[in-house]
This record gives structure tokens, sequence and C-alpha cells, in this order.
């Protein structure tokens, strides 16, 4: 159809048409977020409300708030001496609060300014369970006491649906009043694992040993160069399909007392190719059991299996050691994690690598042996 034999009214009236179903469909997404926002805005002033109505330690219950009684401390504010830190959790909403109060139960000062309460943006409801830890330390060599915090968050919709992650945070004592975060350093203790428990946070805001230099290094001799330590016994060369021949390398970040466990995939200039992070939210590797590098879901290209007993420090204070495994499928370009044998099949800390496979290659209806 040439529209230049067409007058152009009628170009017009049809350019008209055709767009209406896209200026309805725009119409309605607006009309949609002006709703949320609205709504959101309105669930907002009715939590500002109850939390500005908190004055004493005992208002804090009254108003829908429900308070960590085994994670109250006391701790010296400026200006205030010993005052009593209050973590609550606003159930409605998801929310994690800190209150402190003076020695009469008088709120002096209160925050919901957290970390945690930032996981869904733009949204009055987020993922925050429970307080995993709290410890008092100077952070910053100024003489007052810093918070150190991690809270267990849960999220209830995309992959990790209903898998508890925890979340880190500081809060710097203010020399004038109060305490302030530097939302720059709770985004580098959370992007680069050094969330998992409170010493990892000491020694990279207070002593400035970071692990962002594991998830953003470019070579191997970067890597080196930074203190990782390679785990010889597991560090050997394989061939990738398209990827071509790949060097396989296990590292150890020791920092804080725990090892950081990594695997890198780097060719022959030595740049690093692919990272894997197989530790999880686990603390430490406690025993790497082996790696091996076989076709699992029958596509005909390796695949990568990691088996390693790691160790946490579990509610109660508790180290508990775990045997747990990593599969990542082999696909263009690089390697996707497994989400589908892990919601499965537990692994117990008999299990051997050769079970492991088995197991792995049975799910998706192929023999245990790459034929």
């Amino acid at each position: 159809m040439c529209w230049g034999k067409r007058p152009l009214a009628v170009f017009l009236a049809a350019l008209l048409f055709c767009g209406a179903p896209a200026a309805v469909a725009r119409a309605d997404d607006a009309s949609g977020r002006e709703k949320h926002e609205t709504e959101t805005m309105i669930q907002y002033r009715e939590y500002q409300k109850r939390l500005e109505s908190v004055e004493t330690r005992w208002d804090i219950a009254k108003q829908g708030f429900e308070v960590v009684e085994e994670h109250i401390f006391p701790i010296e504010m400026k200006g205030y001496g010993e005052v009593s830190m209050i973590p609550a959790f606003d159930r409605k909403y998801g929310r994690l609060l800190l209150f402190f109060a003076d020695e009469d139960g008088e709120i002096v000062y209160r925050t919901d300014q957290l970390e945690a309460n930032n996981r869904a943006a733009g949204v009055m409801q987020q993922p925050c369970r429970s307080v995993a830890a709290i410890v008092f330390r100077d952070l910053n060599r100024d003489g007052l006491q810093d918070i150190v915090l991690l809270t267990t968050c849960v999220n209830v919709s995309g992959d990790y649906a209903g898998k508890p992650y925890r979340v880190g945070d500081v809060l710097f004592q203010s020399p004038e009043t109060g305490f302030y975060r530097d939302y720059r350093i709770a985004d580098k203790i959370n992007r680069f694992g050094m969330n998992k428990n409170t010493e990892l946070i000491t020694a990279f805001v207070r002593d400035g040993y970071s692990t962002e230099f594991l998830y953003t290094a470019a070579t191997l001799d970067e890597l080196l160069s930074k203190g990782l330590r390679i785990v010889s016994e597991q560090y050997y060369p394989r061939t990738f399909g398209k990827l071509g021949r790949l060097k396989l390398v296990p590292g150890v970040y020791h920092v804080a007392s725990f090892d950081i466990f990594m695997v890198y995939l780097v060719n022959e200039q030595g740049d690093i190719i692919s990272s894997l992070q197989s530790m999880g939210n686990y603390d430490n590797l406690y025993a790497l059991k082996g790696i091996n590098c076989k076709d699992i879901d029958g596509d005909g290209l390796k695949d990568i299996v990691i088996l390693a007993k790691y160790s946490y420090e579990d509610d109660d204070g508790q180290m508990v050691v775990e045997s747990d495994y990593s599969i990542y499928y082999q696909r263009t370009g690089g390697f996707s994690p497994d989400m589908s044998i892990k919601n499965r099949y537990r692994c117990e800390d008999d299990d051997t690598m050769e079970t492991l496979i088995e197991k792995a290659r049975a799910y998706w209806g192929w023999k245990a042996e790459t034929p």
C-alpha cells in the first residue's frame, strides 16, 4: 500500500487509529502507577504516624511494633549516657526499626533508615524477618560506639523465594546526635559478600580488608597480587567447547579468620572468563571435597560440579558444618548456576562426587557416565 497516493487526512486518520491501542495501554499504565503511588503514600503516612507516636519504650508495642527482646542492649550514646537500643519489627510491612530509650524509658532517638528496609524499591512491604546479630564497635576510631547490624530477610517471590539471606548494615554514631549511615559502605558490604557475619563487616569498615577484588578482578595476576591462594590440588586446565581451553582456578582469600572460596575460569592469556560463587551464604570454606567437569544435563557440553564442606554461625551463635554442592551449566559465553536440582536434592555428609553426579544426571534422565 502506497500512502503517497492517498490524501494526507486519510494517512493521519489511519496513523491515529493504529496508535490508539498503544495510547490506551500507556494511559492504563500511567493510571496504574498513580494508583500504586497513592496507595504507597497512604501506607507510608499511616506507618509514620505510628512511628512518631512512640514516645516511650512502652509505646512501641502499643503502636503495633514487635519488640525483639533478646536483642535489647545497652550502648553509650553521646549526650545521653547509657541508653537501651531496642530493635522492633513492623510485621505489617516487614520493616525493622531501632529505638533508643534513656533510663526513664523516654525515646531519645529512633531510625528506620536501614539497608534491610530498602530491599524492595518503591513499596512499603519489605522482606525483613529477624535480627541475626548486633555488635557495638568503634569502627571509624572516633571514640564513639557504632552499630554493626545483620538482618535476616526472606523474599516472597523470585528465584530465591523462601530462602533466608542476610543484609549487613553499619550505623555510625554522630558526634552531634543520633546515628547516620553511609549507603556506599552498605552497598559494598552486601554486593561483595561481606554480609555473612559481623567479623567480616568489621574487617572491611574498620580495618580496610575488602573482598571486592574477588568479584571485580580482570586477571589471575590481579587476584594473586591481592592475596588469593590457589587450591593447587584442584587447579588444572580443561577444554570447554567453544569457550576453548581454560584453567580451573579454585582459590581462597583469608580474612577475619574466614576462608572465602571462589572458583575462576581463566584463559591462556590469564584473563578471567567467568567466576563461580559456590559458597553462597555460608561464612567459611571448611573443606573442598572436589571439583568435577562433566556433562550433567546431556547437551554435550562440560558442566562444573563443586562439592565442599562449609561452616556458618547459627542463630544461637554455634558453628555448624554442612556439606553442600553447586552445579554450573555451560551456556553460550559462560556458565549458569543450577536452580532446579538444588530445590529437590539436599546434599548429605556422606555423599561423594560420584553419587552426586549420578543423582544430578538422573534428574535430567541421563546415565551417570558421559557416553
